[in-house]
């Protein structure tokens, strides 16, 4: 069993003195029992009550009757005084021992906690499990499994850090000591005991390799200020970057909160950290389904239709395109938010596209609905393939990621054969152009052509002629067969 013995009765005593609610206690003891967490929350306020009230000589533990799995020990080690003695001002402040008729200890159960800020408190309770479920219920989704994320606000390390001092100065006074790491993770207990719940509401498990996430990003608007003096202590690890809204992120802070010294932490934090008016709040609960993938080959038989839109400088030169054709028809289906098309090579917007056609793929973005039988799979190629007569798909299937990468690696090995006709003012004999099927692998250095810049950058691309064979006709004509690499204009 791990559970609390007699070493975390001055810790419970004093984290619940300042304002900690049941569950960090829990964590600052490093406990590892998941379903100890998830004890109802005043359950748990009673039983720490009833352990700080045993009066025993020797190590005891508090009655929970759950099956533990190996917990993370505190590891016995002598300190000495340090840079965890001061506070803001010098000195940690000195916290007076709860006791059955302490105030504090009896208010507890109403604070917000001054460590998670409420998040496993009200977070934790049905009602906001029901709100998550709502949300992902209307979304209207297919999973048979989720998995669960969860974006705290970045001054939670800073109060973690003030409580991990105050709780470290007093396991030294016991001739132990707590290493961070010891401590469990907000993010983990939060998950031991949310879990379970959304499982049972959404009827699916919880699964670490889930493509279906459910987030919940929460904000506590009123101690957003609390790590701007991390800026100041390390004004490297606050560099302003074009995605994010603040530098204040939560990684940016944790590496702050590393290079940062005790005492210097101490002069600007209280410790323990002060007890908040009000709970954090759920921003945002989104959803998001992994990409689905779907693959086929295509005919193109116009002379005037693109492979994907073409749009130059903001003006579309031409009504359609085969990308439109073909995902307008999977977007409709799927519910995806947007999608990616990708083909193994490309044609000019007047070549046709014959034989057994282009490998394509479509990635799409955040789909609702992700399983086709193979039946649909076919009535769907069918539905594309009636909507215009300039296009026509075949094979259409649901592939996986690492098809698409096999399809890109398969266009770098492709070889092209050409023919050319051409006219020479001098007149020549067979034996003036034999010298050119000698000519094997030219190397050639290939500027981006004009009719393409809309679409690619301006570049040097190396590509090869891996051989030539002349076809002499008169003395004015002949025609040369090239066997190029693909990409080679």
């Amino acid at each position: 069993m791990c559970s609390l013995t007699e070493k975390d009765r001055p810790i419970v005593q004093l984290l619940l003195n300042t304002g900690t609610c049941p569950r960090c206690i829990l964590r600052f003891c490093c406990v590892g029992s998941q379903l100890l967490y998830r004890h109802p929350y005043q359950d748990l306020m009673k039983e720490l009550k009833e352990f700080l009230k045993k009066d025993q000589e020797k190590e005891d533990t508090v009655c929970f009757d759950v099956a533990d799995p190996p917990c993370k020990r505190i590891r016995l080690e002598h300190t000495e005084e340090g840079p965890g003695d001061v506070n803001h001002n010098g000195a940690l402040q000195q916290i007076p021992l709860a006791d059955d008729e302490n105030p504090a200890v009896e208010n507890s159960a109403a604070k917000v906690c001054n460590v998670c800020l409420g998040i496993l408190q009200e977070f934790c309770e049905a009602d906001f499990v029901k709100k998550v479920c709502q949300k992902v219920h209307s979304a209207d989704y297919q999973f048979t499994s989720f998995v669960f994320s969860v974006s705290l606000p970045p001054q939670l390390s800073v109060r973690e850090r003030a409580a991990w001092l105050l709780v470290k100065q007093e396991m030294g006074n016991l001739g132990l000591s707590l290493a961070k790491d010891d401590i469990v993770q907000l993010k983990e207990a939060y998950k031991w005991i949310i879990h379970p719940q959304l499982s049972e509401e959404l009827g699916v498990p919880a699964d670490g390799k889930s493509l279906f996430e459910v987030s919940v990003v929460f904000a506590h608007p009123e101690t957003d200020e609390e790590c701007h003096f991390l800026a100041t202590a390390c004004p490297d690890c606050f560099k302003p970057a074009k995605n994010k809204q603040s530098v204040f992120t939560r990684m940016a802070v944790i590496k702050a909160l590393e290079k940062i010294k005790e005492e210097e932490f101490l002069k600007h934090f209280p410790c323990p950290p002060s007890s908040p008016k009000n709970l954090c709040v759920a921003l945002e609960i989104q959803c998001n389904n992994g990409a689905v993938f779907v693959a086929g080959r295509y005919n193109k038989y116009s002379r005037n239709l693109p492979q994907t839109p073409w749009i130059i400088d903001g003006e579309r030169k031409l009504e359609s395109s085969v990308e439109e054709l073909i995902s307008e028809h999977l977007m409709a289906e799927f519910k995806a938010d947007s999608f990616n098309f990708s083909s193994s090579g490309r044609e000019d917007v007047d070549v046709r596209t014959l034989g057994n056609g282009r490998p394509f793929a479509i990635e799409l973005v955040n789909p609702r609905r992700i399983r086709f039988t193979a039946e649909e799979m076919k009535g769907l190629q069918q539905t594309i393939n009636n909507s215009s007569d300039k296009i026509q798909v075949r094979d259409l299937q649901l592939v996986t990621r690492s098809a698409i990468g096999r399809m890109k690696e398969g266009e770098e090995e492709k070889t092209k054969t050409y023919s050319a006709l051409i006219w020479t003012d001098k007149a020549i004999q067979k034996e003036d152009i034999a010298f050119l099927d000698d000519i094997k692998e030219l190397k050639l250095e290939q500027k981006t052509p004009l009719r393409v810049l809309h679409r690619r950058p301006l570049a040097v691309r190396c590509r090869l002629i891996h051989t030539m064979r002349s076809e002499y006709l008169d003395e004015h004509h002949f025609r040369l067969h090239l066997k190029t690499q693909a990409g080679t204009y």
